[in-house]
C-alpha cells in the first residue's frame, strides 16, 4: 500500500508531502491545477524516463521519494528479498533527476536500476488509464488474473512440476541423441585410447620415479669414477687419505693433552671428524658396490619413458596425469555402450513424463475455459453500467502447439473486448480511448477484486465522457473497490469525488515570482466546499453547498 510521497523541485512544485491511507482516495481541483503532477511523479519513481525538463525552473535536481508498506503485497516482499532489498514490511523508493548527469534510483536506500523500478512498481501499483503501468495490457498479468480469480494455485503447482519433469527427460534425450550422432566414431576412438593405456599399464608416480632412474643410469660412468676418486682421497690411499692424516693428528694431540688439558676438546673434535669421515667412506663403499653401468636397463627406462611421453602428448595431458585418464576414458565408454538402452528407457519415462503432465494441464484448461465464460459474462454485465452500453467482455483461450507448452499450461490468455455494439472484439491493448480502457479495467479490477496480486490502484481519466447516474455508479465500484484495496482516483466529477473515503485537493498558487502547486487533505468543511465548486458554476449558493454536503452524507450511508 502507498504510504507516503515527498516531491521536491519537480514541474511546479517546489516541495510537496502527501500521507496516503487505506480505501478509496479522490484528487479533484481545478483544470490546470496539476492533477496529474501526482501521477506524474509516482510514475517516474516507478521507471517513467525522465529527463531535465522536469526540473523545476532554477533548480538543478528534481527529487521524488515513494514510500510502501509491503504487508499486503508478498511478490513484492519476494521480490526485495530475492534482490536483498528487504526491509520489514516497507519498501522506499526515491529517484533522483540531475540537470548536470543521468537520473539515479535508489530501493530501500541501494542503488537500483530504471528496470529494477519498473519490475518491482507493477507489484505495487497500477495505474489504469494512458500510462506505461497498465498491467493488465500485459499477456502474463492476464492469465495471472484468471487463474488467481479461479483459484488455481495448486493445480498450477501440479502443472508446474509436471512441465519440469517432462522437460528435464526431454533435454536429457536431446543432448544424448545429439552425442550419439558421432557414437560410433566416438565409441571406436574410446576402445582404441582405453587399450592402448590398459597396454601401458601406467601406475600413479611412476614417471617421476622413471625420471629419477634414467638420471642415475645415464650418468652412472660418471658417478662410478667420481665416487671412486673419493674414497681415494677420503680412506683409502696410504699416503694422503683424510682419514689418515686426521687419526694422525687426534694421535699426537691425545699425547699432547696430558700436558696441557686445554687441548683436549680440539682432540675430540678431530677425533668425531675421523668418525663421520669412515662412516661417510663405508655408505660409499655401500653405493658403490651397487653401482654398476647397465645399457640394457637404461635402454628399457629410455624407451618407458619415451611411451609415456608419447601418449601423453597424444592425450594432451602432463604424463603425471596420464595415470588418471584411464578411469575417465573407462566410465565415459561404458556409457556410451550403454546409451541404446538408456535411451529406450528415456522414451518411456518421456511418454509417460508427458501424459502426466497433461492431464494436470488438461484439467487446468477445462477449468479455465470455465472460469473464462463466468469471468466474460460478469465484465460484460459489468461495463453495461459503466457507459459502455453494448460493449462486450471475453477472456479468450489460444491452445498452444507443444514446442510453446510451459509451466503454466497449454494455451495463451487473451483479455478480448469490444466497447462499442458492432465492433469485433480485439485485445486489450488495442483500444484507443483512456476512459474505456479504464472503465474496463474497472469493471475487471472490481469482479477480481480478491483474486488481485496488487495492493495499490490508480485510477485517471475513468470519468471521461460520463456523468449522472453511471457517474454514481463508478463512484460506488471505486468504493466497494476500495474496501479490498487501495483506490487513489483523479476525478472531475462529484458524484465520484463524493463517494471517497478520504479527498485531496489540489491547487495551483501564482505570485509575482513563481507558480506553485500544493496538495490538501480536506475537513468536512472544505470538502463540502470542493464537492460544490465541482457541482456549481462561478457562484457557489447555499443550495449547492446544501446538494453537496447530502451527496457526501448519502455516500456513508
Amino acid at each position: 500500500m502507498l504510504t507516503h510521497i515527498h516531491i521536491w523541485n519537480f514541474a511546479i512544485v517546489e516541495k510537496l508531502d502527501v500521507e496516503f491511507d487505506a480505501g478509496l482516495t479522490v484528487l479533484t481541483g481545478e483544470t490546470g491545477a496539476g492533477k496529474s503532477i501526482l501521477l506524474d511523479a509516482l510514475g517516474l519513481a516507478l521507471g517513467d524516463r525522465a529527463d531535465a525538463s522536469v526540473i523545476r525552473h532554477g533548480a538543478d535536481k528534481a527529487e521524488i521519494s515513494v514510500s510502501f508498506s509491503t504487508a499486503d503485497a508478498p511478490y513484492a516482499e519476494g521480490w526485495l528479498a530475492t534482490h536483498e532489498m528487504h526491509s520489514e514490511n516497507e519498501c522506499i523508493i526515491r529517484r533522483t533527476i540531475s540537470a548536470a548527469g543521468p537520473s539515479k534510483a535508489f530501493i530501500n536506500g541501494i542503488p537500483a536500476t530504471i528496470a529494477q523500478l519498473r519490475e518491482l512498481g507493477e507489484m505495487l501499483v497500477d495505474l489504469h488509464g494512458q500510462h506505461e503501468h497498465q498491467s493488465l495490457l500485459h499477456r502474463d498479468v492476464q492469465r495471472e488474473l484468471l487463474d488467481n480469480y479461479a483459484g488455481h494455485t495448486d493445480l498450477l503447482n501440479h502443472v508446474a512440476t509436471g512441465f519440469q519433469q517432462w522437460r528435464t527427460l526431454t533435454e536429457e534425450y536431446r543432448h544424448l541423441t545429439q552425442a550419439g550422432r558421432d557414437r560410433d566414431q566416438r565409441l571406436e576412438l574410446l576402445r582404441h585410447q582405453v587399450k592402448e593405456l590398459q597396454a601401458l599399464d601406467i601406475k600413479t608416480g611412476e614417471f617421476a620415479a622413471l625420471e629419477q632412474d634414467h638420471k642415475r643410469l645415464a650418468n652412472a660412468n660418471e658417478l662410478i669414477q667420481t665416487v671412486q676418486q673419493t674414497l681415494q682421497r677420503l680412506t683409502e690411499d696410504d699416503n694422503t687419505a683424510v682419514e689418515i692424516q686426521l687419526s694422525q693428528c687426534s694421535s699426537e694431540l691425545l699425547q699432547l693433552s696430558d700436558m696441557d688439558s686445554s687441548l683436549s676438546n680440539v682432540q675430540e673434535l678431530l677425533n668425531n671428524a675421523l668418525i663421520q669421515i669412515q662412516e661417510a667412506g663405508a655408505e660409499l663403499r655401500h653405493y658403490a658396490d651397487d653401482l654398476e653401468l647397465d645399457p640394457h636397463r637404461l635402454a628399457e627406462v629410455e624407451q618407458r619413458i619415451g611411451d609415456i611421453l608419447q601418449l601423453a602428448r597424444k592425450h594432451r595431458v602432463t604424463p603425471e596425469d596420464l595415470a588418471g585418464l584411464l578411469p575417465v576414458l573407462t566410465t565415459e565408454l561404458d556409457k556410451l555402450d550403454r546409451a541404446d538402452f538408456h535411451l529406450e528407457n528415456l522414451v518411456k519415462q518421456i511418454a509417460k513424463a508427458k501424459e502426466a503432465y497433461l492431464g494436470v494441464a488438461g484439467k487446468l484448461s477445462k477449468s479455465r475455459q470455465k472460469i473464462a465464460k463466468q469471468l466474460s459474462d460478469k465484465v460484460t454485465d459489468g461495463m453495461q453500467s459503466l457507459s459502455l452500453a453494448g460493449g462486450k467482455f471475453s477472456v479468450a483461450l489460444e491452445t498452444l502447439d507443444e514446442d510453446r507448452w510451459s509451466a503454466t499450461g497449454c494455451e495463451h490468455v487473451d483479455f478480448l473486448v469490444s466497447a462499442n455494439p458492432g465492433q469485433p472484439l480485439r485485445p486489450l491493448n488495442k483500444v484507443a480511448s483512456g476512459g474505456e480502457l479504464s472503465r474496463i479495467s474497472l469493471a475487471i479490477q472490481v469482479i477480481t477484486a480478491q483474486a488481485a496480486r496488487i495492493p495499490t490502484l490508480i485510477f485517471d481519466e475513468v470519468d471521461v465522457g460520463i456523468g449522472g447516474r453511471v457517474a454514481e455508479i463508478v463512484g460506488l465500484q471505486l468504493r466497494a473497490l476500495g474496501g479490498q484495496r487501495q483506490v487513489l482516483c483523479v476525478t472531475h466529477l462529484p458524484q465520484v469525488a463524493a463517494l471517497g473515503h478520504r479527498h485531496l485537493q489540489v491547487s495551483k498558487h501564482v505570485n509575482k515570482s513563481n507558480t506553485t502547486t500544493m496538495i490538501t487533505t480536506l475537513d468536512s468543511k472544505h470538502r463540502v466546499d470542493e464537492i460544490a465548486r465541482m457541482l456549481g458554476g462561478i457562484e457557489i449558493t447555499e443550495q449547492t453547498r446544501s446538494h453537496a454536503q447530502e451527496m457526501i452524507e448519502r455516500a456513508q450511508l
